[in-house]
C-alpha cells in the first residue's frame, strides 16, 4: 500500500514538474503537438490553456495544434454527465473513472466549474474533489470555468475533447454545472448523455426538465445506499414509468433507469455495461457516426455565430456607438430593435 502511495506521489510531483517546465520555457507549437501525440499530460495541459486563452497569438497557436491533432482524434467514447448540485456528480465521476481505469481505460475528465464573478476562475475546483482519480496515472482531470457559456459548457470544451483524444484517452467525461441552464451544448458534443438524479427530491413527481429527460440516454439514481435505498428503488420505478410518456429516440434506444452508490462503488459496473451496449448498438446501426457528423455541423454553425458575435463587439464603430445607443434604449428614446438595426448597418459599412 505504501509503495502505491509513493508511486502516486512521485507521478503527481513528476507531472507538476513537467507542467511548470513547459510554462517556463514556452514550448513551440511542434513540441506541444509532439507531446500530445506521446500522451504527455504537461503538453496537453499547456495546449488546453492556449485554447482557453483570449490572447490572439494564443488562439492562432491553439488552432494550429487542433488542426494537427484532429486526424488523431475521434476514437474515444464521449460521455456527458449532468445533474443538479448536490446529486454527487464529482463523487460519481471519481468512482466511475476509477472503475474504467482499472479496466485498462485512459480517462479524461473535462469538468465545467461555475465561474466566480470576481476572479473569473473556477469556484469548486474538481481536482480537490476527486483526490483518488487525480493521482491515477491513467486519468486526466481538467476543471475549466464555465464563464457565460450556455449550460455551463465552455466554448472551448469541444476543442479540448479533440486534444484529449489525440493524447490517447479512450473515455472523455464532460461534467456540466447543472444549475438550471440548457444542457443542449454538452449534448451536442457527446455520444452518450447520462443524467444523475436523487431519490426523494420531488423530481419523479414533476418529471423534472422535460428537455433533459428526453436527451438522457441513461438515468441513474445516485446515493442508493443506507436509509436512501428504499427511496431509490421507488424513484427508479417512478422514473421508469415517466419515461414511457416520452417519444422514442431516433436511434431506437430505450432509455433505462439504474441506481448506484458512488460512495460504496455499487452499481457502477452496470452503468458501464449499459454504455457499452449503447455504443455497440449505435455503431452497428450506423447512427453513432451519423450523430458525430451532425455534431460537427452543429459546431461549425455555432463557431460561426461565436466569431460573428466576437467580431461585432470588437468593431471600432460598434464600440464607439454601442454605449450611447444603449443609453437611448434604456431611457426609452429608441426601441431595442431600431438600435440593433442601426448598429448592424454600421457594422456592415466598410
Amino acid at each position: 500500500m505504501n509503495i502505491k502511495l509513493n508511486t502516486d506521489e512521485h507521478f503527481k510531483k513528476s507531472n507538476i514538474s513537467k507542467i511548470k517546465s513547459f510554462r517556463k520555457r514556452n514550448p513551440s507549437t511542434s513540441a506541444l503537438i509532439s507531446g500530445i501525440a506521446d500522451g504527455d499530460i504537461a503538453a496537453l495541459s499547456r495546449a488546453i490553456t492556449l485554447i482557453e486563452s483570449s490572447n490572439e497569438n494564443h488562439r492562432s497557436q491553439a488552432q494550429e495544434i487542433i488542426d494537427h491533432c484532429l486526424p488523431l482524434s475521434g476514437q474515444s467514447v464521449r460521455i456527458g454527465i449532468t445533474g443538479v448540485p448536490g446529486v454527487g456528480k464529482s463523487t460519481f465521476i471519481e468512482a466511475f473513472g476509477s472503475t474504467l481505469t482499472k479496466l485498462g481505460k485512459k480517462v479524461a475528465v473535462l469538468a465545467i466549474d461555475p465561474t466566480s464573478t470576481i476572479s473569473k476562475g473556477s469556484i469548486l475546483g474538481d481536482k480537490t474533489r476527486m483526490q483518488e482519480l487525480v493521482r491515477d496515472p491513467n486519468a486526466f482531470i481538467r476543471p475549466s470555468p464555465a464563464g457565460s457559456s450556455l449550460g455551463g459548457v465552455t466554448r472551448k470544451t469541444r476543442e479540448s475533447i479533440v486534444l484529449c483524444e489525440a493524447a490517447g484517452y479512450d473515455i472523455i467525461l464532460v461534467e456540466t454545472v447543472g444549475v438550471g441552464q440548457s444542457e443542449t451544448a454538452v449534448h451536442g458534443m457527446v455520444d452518450f448523455f447520462l443524467l444523475l438524479k436523487l431519490a426523494g427530491a420531488g423530481d419523479e413527481l414533476q418529471g423534472i426538465k422535460r428537455g433533459i429527460m428526453e436527451m438522457a440516454d441513461l438515468i441513474v439514481i445516485n446515493k442508493a445506499d443506507g436509509e436512501n435505498l428504499k427511496q431509490a428503488k421507488q424513484a427508479k420505478v417512478e422514473f421508469s414509468r415517466a419515461l414511457h410518456l416520452y417519444p422514442p429516440k431516433k436511434n431506437g434506444w430505450i432509455t433505462k433507469v439504474l441506481s448506484c452508490s458512488a460512495t460504496e462503488h455499487t452499481g457502477i459496473s452496470e452503468i458501464w455495461e449499459q454504455i457499452k451496449i449503447y455504443v455497440a448498438d449505435n455503431k452497428r446501426k450506423g447512427t453513432f457516426q451519423e450523430n458525430r457528423k451532425e455534431q460537427n455541423k452543429y459546431w461549425l454553425l455555432q463557431t460561426i455565430d461565436d466569431l460573428l458575435k466576437q467580431e461585432f463587439y470588437q468593431d471600432k464603430k460598434i464600440r464607439a456607438h454601442l454605449e450611447d445607443m444603449t443609453q437611448e434604449v434604456v431611457q426609452g428614446k429608441l426601441s431595442p430593435f431600431a438600435a440593433a438595426e442601426r448598429l448592424m448597418v454600421l457594422f456592415k459599412e466598410k
